[in-house]
């Protein structure tokens, strides 16, 4: 048994999605989210901020005292975690590998389109993480820039016409190239998961990172006995480097609307 606390960041809203599916997965588990809301996007900036950012979401979590981190964001992910890991003593758990084995799980014989920043796009870590699984899988990737900044400024009403147009425009390349599976690279997307699925055909399967990163949270943590023992109702905490507007947008989705009301503003380094 291991009563720490987990940690989870993201660089804005978009790691709640994971973070709700850790909550569903491992409900006697307390989990601490930081959202750094006042630094997003991270796709669009260099590999070096990157670092910076994420090095810094890291130690703010540490205080904590976590057994864990999960890197709730592609981008993270991708381009830092390869590199943080090798001088942390705490498990740093990405979401790029748990979702790129659910889609080729799920794939007969592709190919799997890739969504997400510029930054994950560019690092390659989806395409590697499916070929030391399925080295002959085909892989199609899109980048999308906008849907980080649709999702944070509130653009995720299943009506909103703009949100639709874009989506449309990204994900035109992957209907044509027949893709069987997509991964939503990103775990901001899941928020715009009505977008996607009007715009691709029915038959495609979608990923959601935060699910897939949840399934192996549990694994893991079953596996290394570290499981938190059954007590008190666990304590669920939320921070964010920066209040975000627009918060009366999210009320459709009620169990996401209630997490964000209970954020609490902090300073983080480095920002």
């Amino acid at each position: 048994m291991n009563n720490q606390p987990i940690g989870v960041f993201d660089s804005g809203l978009g790691g709640l999605t994971v973070m709700r599916e850790l909550k569903r997965l491992l409900p006697n588990e307390e989990l601490i989210y930081f959202g750094d809301t006042a630094r997003v996007p991270y796709g669009s900036r260099s590999p070096e901020t990157i670092l910076k950012y994420v090095a810094s979401d890291i130690r703010f979590l540490r205080q904590f005292n976590v057994k864990m981190i999960v890197a709730a964001c592609g981008t993270a992910s991708s381009v830092a975690l390869p590199l943080l890991r090798e001088e942390s003593d705490i498990p740093l758990i990405s979401v790029v590998e748990p979702a790129a084995a659910a889609a080729v799980r799920r794939t007969h014989s592709g190919p799997i389109g890739i969504l997400g920043t510029q930054g994950t796009i560019n690092s390659g870590a989806f395409r590697k993480a499916i070929a030391a699984i399925d080295p002959q899988m085909g892989i199609l990737q899109k980048a999308c820039p906008m849907f980080v900044p649709l999702v944070e400024n509130g653009y995720i009403n299943p009506e909103n016409p703009v949100t639709r147009l874009v989506v449309r425009e990204y994900l035109e390349e992957l209907c044509t190239a027949g893709v069987e599976t997509v991964i939503m690279g990103c775990t901001h997307y899941p928020l715009l998961e009505g977008f996607l699925k009007e715009a691709l055909p029915e038959k495609v399967s979608l990923v959601n990172m935060g699910q897939a990163t949840a399934e192996y949270v549990k694994t893991y943590l079953i596996e290394t006995d570290s499981v938190r023992e059954p007590q008190e109702p666990p304590r669920l905490r939320y921070f964010w480097s920066e209040q975000s507007k627009n918060l009366d947008m999210f009320r459709f989705d009620s169990e996401l609307y209630d997490c964000l009301n209970q954020m609490q503003e902090i300073e983080i380094d480095g920002v």
